[in-house]
């Protein structure tokens, strides 16, 4: 029933992770009427924000769901195999179904709001981008939750920022997305999911890119060892 009900929440959480930013981008340009400008880039970022906030919650809330495939495949290849493989094949395919069925909606709902990010250079550069940006937040999710313990504001916070700045970073380039289960969204509407452009740039090159920080980190942060002294005396 635990299984069940994470893939439950994956699918629900994925498919309102697609509409969220839509609604971010309606509400701020449309409703609010603040145009592309410097306000209006400004206020999105604060929504934007705000809207993580509440998915971290969201994430508490259901006890580990997840909208995003590469935070469910960093903490895969870190546990045992069985894991592995049941977030490899059900939780990532359920977080894509999710937003393949939230985008498909939004496109039925709003037809004007657009078809979604696409690459904007080269494939080999957009490869390099979106595993440059995904190595740097994978890292950054890690060292949140290895070296603060509790403070879930604290957490949310740096944890927001950081996907907010290097989402700007990439926002021109392949849209910033370091997220392959929104991207394929999009691209199944447009119907090039399948494309080299697409699989190498929003899936392998993350994949990698994760798998990458996961070892870089326990490289680099590696458990503290137990002092002999203390155990000796716990042992006599």
């Amino acid at each position: 029933m635990g299984r069940r009900r994470l893939l439950v929440s994956d699918f629900v959480l994925s498919f309102m992770w697609v509409w969220s930013s839509v609604i971010v981008r309606i509400f701020v340009f449309k409703y609010l009427n603040l145009g592309h400008g410097h306000v209006g880039e400004i206020v999105k970022a604060v929504f934007s924000v705000i809207n993580m906030f509440l998915f971290a919650f969201l994430v508490n809330f259901t006890r580990g769901g997840a909208y995003n495939p590469l935070t469910v495949f960093s903490s895969a290849i870190s546990g045992d195999f069985a894991n592995f493989i049941y977030c490899v094949g059900a939780r990532i395919p359920t977080q894509v179904l999710g937003s393949i069925v939230g985008v498909k909606l939004i496109i039925d709902t709003i037809p004007e709001v657009g078809r979604g990010p696409r690459l904007n250079i080269d494939i080999h550069q957009g490869a390099l981008t979106e595993g440059l940006l995904t190595f740097a937040i994978v890292i950054i999710s890690l060292g949140l939750t290895a070296k603060i313990s509790g403070s879930f504001f604290m957490k949310t916070w740096i944890s927001s920022l950081s996907k907010l700045t290097l989402h700007i970073l990439g926002s021109d380039l392949t849209g910033g997305c370091m997220n392959p289960a929104s991207v394929m969204g999009w691209a199944y509407a447009r119907g090039d999911h399948i494309t080299k452009e697409h699989i190498l740039v929003y899936w392998l090159a993350p994949i990698e890119a994760t798998i990458l920080a996961v070892w870089t980190f326990k490289w680099l942060v590696k458990p503290a060892k137990e002092d002999k002294t203390d155990s000796k005396s716990k042992s006599d």
